[in-house]
Formats: C-alpha cells, sequence, structure tokens
C-alpha cells in the first residue's frame, strides 16, 4: 500500500470515529444525545417550561433554620443540626423537621432561651419633654416611637421609663437578654440627672441625702449630689444607680421638693455628647459591649 493510501484510510479511520462518537450512545448533552442526563446549569432551562412554585412561600413565614441563624446562635448550616437534634422548640414543640417554616410572633427557643430572629438593633434618644414612654396615642399625646419611626423597622422596645416632662437619654433595643439585664442589673445602673427644683436645695438637705434617703421603706444610695457650677441652688445634679421608677421625683419629694424639670444626661456609660434633643443615634460595637458588661 501506498503512502498516499496508507494516509487516506487513517483519515476515513478518524472521521468514522467522530461520527461514531456524534450519532452513537456517547452523544452529549448539548449534541442531543440520550445517553447523558440533560443539564440545565448556567440558565439551560428548557424555553417555556414553568418551574414548579415551591408550597412553603415567603407568606406562610421563615425558615426554622434561617429564624435561629439571624438570632445570631449560629449559622444556618450549624442550625440544621442542632434543629435535627432536638435542641430547637416551637411554642413549646419540638421540631426536627428540615424545611419547617415559622412566623414572627411564634415562641422559637434555643435549648430553652427564647430566640429573636430580627438583627439586633441599640437607639439612644435625647428625649425631649412633653412625650410619654408608654400609652396609646388614639387617647391623646405623643409617645417616644413616633421620634424613632425612621431609625429602624425593628420592633424597637424601650428600656426602663422617663416621665411625659422627663427629657433625656433613653435606650430602645430589640434584644430581650440585654434589656433584660438592664430592666433588672445586679448593682443598678449609674444615672446622673440635672434636676430643676421649686426652691433652693439647701446644704443641709444635700449632706442628709448623700447619707442615703428612705423611699417607701427601702434604702436608696445616692453616689453623689451637688450644685451645678454658675447656677442658682435650684439647678442640682444627682448620680444614683437605682431603676425605680419616679425615683429621682420621689427623693426629693421626701424632702419637702418639688422637681420642676429633670434631664437624665447619663445611662450606664452613655451620654448626650453630640446628641441634640429629640435626635437618636445608634451605639457603637464597644458601646453595646460595654452595656453587656454591666
Amino acid at each position: 500500500m501506498s503512502r498516499h493510501d496508507r494516509s487516506s484510510g487513517k483519515n476515513n479511520k478518524a472521521s468514522g470515529s467522530r461520527g461514531n462518537r456524534s450519532s452513537g450512545s456517547r452523544q452529549s448533552g448539548r449534541q442531543g444525545g440520550g445517553a447523558r442526563k440533560k443539564s440545565y446549569a448556567r440558565g439551560n432551562a428548557p424555553i417555556g417550561k414553568k418551574m414548579e412554585k415551591s408550597p412553603l412561600s415567603n407568606t406562610d413565614g421563615i425558615r426554622l433554620n434561617k429564624y435561629v441563624a439571624n438570632s445570631g446562635v449560629c449559622s444556618r448550616r450549624e442550625a440544621d443540626m442542632y434543629i435535627a437534634a432536638g435542641n430547637v422548640t416551637v411554642n413549646g414543640e419540638t421540631v426536627t423537621e428540615m424545611g419547617y417554616r415559622v412566623k414572627l410572633e411564634d415562641d422559637v427557643r434555643f435549648d430553652g432561651r427564647r430566640l429573636n430572629p430580627e438583627k439586633p438593633e441599640y437607639i439612644l434618644l435625647n428625649k425631649p419633654a412633653g412625650f410619654f414612654v408608654t400609652g396609646n396615642p388614639e387617647k391623646g399625646g405623643r409617645t417616644v416611637m413616633e421620634l424613632i419611626a425612621k431609625a429602624t423597622k425593628a420592633r424597637v422596645s424601650p428600656v426602663g421609663k422617663l416621665d411625659n416632662q422627663a427629657k433625656g437619654l433613653l435606650l430602645f433595643t430589640n434584644d430581650g437578654t440585654l434589656a433584660k439585664k438592664l430592666a433588672k442589673p445586679k448593682n443598678g445602673i449609674r444615672q446622673i440627672y440635672q434636676v430643676s427644683l421649686n426652691k433652693n436645695f439647701s446644704q443641709e438637705d444635700m449632706d442628709a441625702m448623700k447619707k442615703g434617703v428612705y423611699i417607701e421603706g427601702s434604702k436608696v444610695i445616692i453616689t453623689d449630689v451637688s450644685y451645678i457650677d454658675n447656677r442658682p441652688h435650684t439647678e442640682v445634679g444627682i448620680e444614683l444607680n437605682s431603676i425605680k421608677e419616679h425615683i429621682v421625683t420621689k427623693i426629693f419629694k421626701s424632702l419637702g421638693y418639688e422637681v420642676e424639670s429633670l434631664d437624665r444626661v447619663v445611662f450606664g456609660g452613655l451620654t448626650k455628647k453630640d446628641l441634640p434633643r429629640g435626635r437618636h443615634r445608634n451605639l457603637t460595637k464597644q458601646e453595646v459591649i460595654n452595656l453587656g458588661m454591666l
């Protein structure tokens, strides 16, 4: 056989081999072969065919693993493992089903601790006078929630209370763990108030107050009390740790004074610096850490 014939035969053989691959059982999915499984990767889904909608739509709630992960306990992958292990309950019942959905109002707990699926928010308001901390605005009067309405979409609540006419620092959060801790601290929360009285505060009463005042049968320790520099003696600064409601008004009333104006200027290390009346700001990460250590 001549070199030309051998070359021709070789080419015919290669051509035939390619033809066999293109028409035989080893055809690729892109070439229409039936042996290989069709791939819909990279957007190659058949045109005109509608994908079936999952029966678990967003209106049915949020997936339990996402709910747990959003609360900051762990990642979504880890949440699946904890759910399968029975660490999570919904409304008192243990749920191990993958893909289970819950609503925001459901009571979801991890190892007995209730979870909050929203991102933690911490907002500090410099409250003006004339706003209720609690109450129904439909019955008259404005509430502090109006002042922070645009600050967040999370369902935050005020920590502690201030009277309607009281001014000063008020913290809002949806972090139930921190709110509960601040509401019942072991040693109280450091607070400083600027108080305007109906008459001059005597040195004798100031000395007596520094020794402690009994309110409703319990002794309230006053950390410090003093006149405000360059102001009349009706203007007094008082520092204490008690979080009892109306405590400052009750302290001065027990000594025969009426409080005409009350302004909380320090709360747990937070101050009014660069925060005008009626304005609010988010806490820094360090401020949140500091509050958690109280």
